[in-house]
C-alpha cells in the first residue's frame, strides 16, 4: 500500500478522505494522491506551455479559453492546432451541470443509463421487462422500444455489440438474450415481431439457477463476459455460441466484471466479498486462480469500470466509498477482515455510524472518495470521458437521489446533480459531448449538459415514493 509524507488528518469527511485523498484542496500541489496516476491526469489535461503559462507567484487556474485561442491562432506550440491535452484542458471545465431534461419517464425503476462508443445511440432499461434506444443525433427520438424476454426481477445489465448492431440484456437468470438493434422494426417484441436469441450461461447443459448481475462485450464483440449470483465469472463465445469459460472467482455473489482493455486477455471483478480480482486468461488454464486480488473494501462491491489501460480502475462499495486502484499492487492473498456487520443489509438499512470510521488494515487502494451513498441497489460509478476530459473526474450515482462528481486527483467534490427523488443506480457522460444522463427508481431518465438546452429545465419530482420489496439489486 503506498505511504505518504503528507499529514492527512485535516481531511473532510463531506468529499473524500483517505490516505491517499483530501477533499476541497484547490491550487497547485495541494493534491495528495502521490502516484503515476496523477501525473498521467495532469499530462492529459494541461495545455501546451506557452498556452497556458501562469503569472509567477500566483495561484495555477486553469489556462484562460481565450489565451489559448489567440495561442492557437499564432502557433504557439508549432503544431497549428490543439493536442488532445489541450483540448481537454478547455473542455474539462465546462462540466454537464446545467438542468436537468426529460429524456423518457416511465412507470417503472430505470436500472440502466448507458451510451454507445460513439455517442450516437443511448440505452435505458427498466424493471418494467422494458428497454429504450434513444436516436441522440436526432433529438433523442425513440430508435428501438425493446420488449425483453422471460424477464426475472428486472433487467440487471444491457451491453451494446462494438458495431452497435446487436444488444444483449440479462437478469436474475442464466439464459441471456440478444436482439437485433440496427433493424428497422422500432417495436421489438421478444419472439413476436423479433428474434430475441437466448444464450445459456449454465455449465454443461445443468439447470443451474442463478442470476447476472453484470455482463459485456468484449472489444472485438466475439465475446461477453458475465458475473453472476453463485459467485463465478463467465466468459460466452458468441462464434461458438456457447459457455468457453466458468471461473469460480470469488465467495459471494459478483456483482460485477469487465475487460481490462481492449485485448480481451484481463478481466475484473467485484463481489459481495469485498474483494477486487484481476484475472488473467492467458495463464488461468496452468494456474486456475486469479493474477492478483486487490484488498481495501469493508463489504461488498458494487460496480467497477476500467480505466482502459490494463492498469487502473475504480470500484463502488458498500461501505459508502469509491476507491481507485492500480493493479500491480494487487496482492497474491486475500486477507479477510471481519470488520463487517452481518447483521447489517444494505437493501434496507442505512449504514451504521461507527462502520463510517472503520479502515481496513490492508487496504491497497490509491484513493477513496466519500459523499455518495450506495444503499438499497448496485449503485454504478465511471471514469469520466478520456476526450473531454482527460479522465480528469470520477462520478457515481447515489442513494440519496443524486450524482456526485469528484476530481480524481484532489477527491474534491466538484459537482452534484440533483433531481431524482429515488436511487439514482445509472448514470453516463456522453464520451464527446458535455453531456451526462441519469437513471433513478423513480422511472425518470433526465439528461444534464454544458450550457444546456434553450427549453426550460424539468422541475423536481413529486412523486409519491413507491413501497420498497424486500429484495433489491
Amino acid at each position: 500500500m503506498i505511504r505518504l509524507n503528507k499529514d492527512t488528518s485535516t481531511c473532510s469527511e463531506g468529499s473524500a478522505s483517505s490516505e491517499s485523498v483530501c477533499s476541497g484542496i484547490s491550487g497547485e500541489g495541494t493534491s495528495i494522491l502521490d502516484h503515476e496516476i496523477a501525473q498521467l491526469t495532469k499530462l492529459r489535461s494541461s495545455p501546451y506551455v506557452l498556452l497556458g503559462r501562469n503569472i509567477p507567484g500566483r495561484m495555477r487556474l486553469p489556462a484562460s479559453t481565450v489565451r489559448m485561442l489567440v495561442g492557437r491562432e499564432g502557433n504557439y506550440s508549432g503544431q497549428g492546432r490543439f493536442s488532445s491535452a489541450d483540448r481537454c484542458h478547455i473542455l474539462s471545465r465546462y462540466l454537464p451541470t446545467k438542468g436537468p431534461w426529460i429524456v423518457d419517464r416511465m412507470r417503472s425503476r430505470a436500472y440502466i443509463s448507458q451510451f454507445s462508443a460513439d455517442g450516437s445511440l443511448f440505452i435505458a432499461g427498466f424493471q418494467g421487462s422494458q428497454i429504450r434506444v434513444y436516436d441522440v443525433e436526432r433529438g433523442w427520438k425513440l430508435k428501438k422500444d425493446i420488449s425483453a424476454r422471460n424477464l426475472r426481477w428486472t433487467i440487471t445489465d444491457t451491453s451494446l455489440s462494438p458495431d452497435q448492431q446487436h444488444l444483449v440484456y440479462a437478469s436474475m437468470s442464466p439464459i441471456v438474450h440478444i436482439c437485433t438493434v440496427g433493424s428497422a422494426v422500432t417495436q421489438s417484441i421478444a419472439n413476436v415481431t423479433e428474434i430475441h436469441y437466448g444464450l445459456n450461461f449454465s455449465a454443461d447443459e445443468d439447470e443451474d439457477e442463478f442470476g447476472i448481475f453484470s455482463i459485456k462485450f468484449s472489444t472485438d464483440g466475439q465475446e461477453l463476459v458475465a458475473a453472476t449470483s453463485d459467485s463465478s465469472i463467465c466468459v460466452y463465445d458468441l462464434g461458438a455460441d456457447k459457455l468457453s469459460l466458468r471461473i469460480p472467482a470469488h465467495m459471494s455473489d459478483v456483482n460485477a466484471v469487465c475487460f481490462a482493455d481492449e485485448s480481451g486477455n484481463i478481466i475484473y471483478s467485484g463481489s459481495d466479498d469485498s474483494f477486487c480480482k484481476v484475472w488473467d486468461r492467458r495463464c488461468f488454464v496452468t494456474k486456475g486462480q486469479p493474477a492478483g486480488t486487490l484488498m481495501g473494501h469493508l463489504d461488498g462491491i458494487t460496480f467497477i469500470d476500467s480505466r482502459g489501460d490494463g492498469r487502473y480502475l475504480i470500484s463502488n462499495g458498500k461501505d459508502q466509498t469509491t476507491k481507485l486502484w492500480d493493479i500491480r499492487k494487487m496482492s497474491s492473498n486475500a486477507i479477510s477482515t471481519g470488520l463487517a456487520d452481518e447483521d447489517w443489509d444494505y437493501r434496507w438499512m442505512d449504514y451504521p455510524d461507527y462502520a463510517r470510521n472503520l479502515k481496513h488494515p490492508h487496504d491497497q487502494s490509491l484513493a477513496t472518495y466519500k459523499g455518495h451513498s450506495v444503499l438499497r441497489t448496485l449503485i454504478r460509478c465511471y471514469f469520466s470521458p478520456s476526450y473531454t476530459t482527460g479522465q480528469k473526474y470520477i462520478y457515481t450515482g447515489s442513494s440519496d437521489s443524486s450524482v456526485y462528481i469528484y476530481d480524481l486527483v484532489s477527491g474534491a467534490q466538484v459537482a452534484k446533480l440533483d433531481h431524482h427523488e429515488a436511487p439514482v443506480r445509472d448514470c453516463s457522460w456522453h464520451p464527446f459531448y458535455p453531456i451526462l444522463v441519469t437513471s433513478a427508481w423513480d422511472g425518470d431518465i433526465v439528461r444534464w449538459e454544458f450550457p444546456g438546452s434553450n427549453e426550460a429545465p424539468a422541475s423536481p419530482n413529486r412523486r409519491v415514493a413507491r413501497r420498497r420489496g424486500f429484495y433489491h439489486i
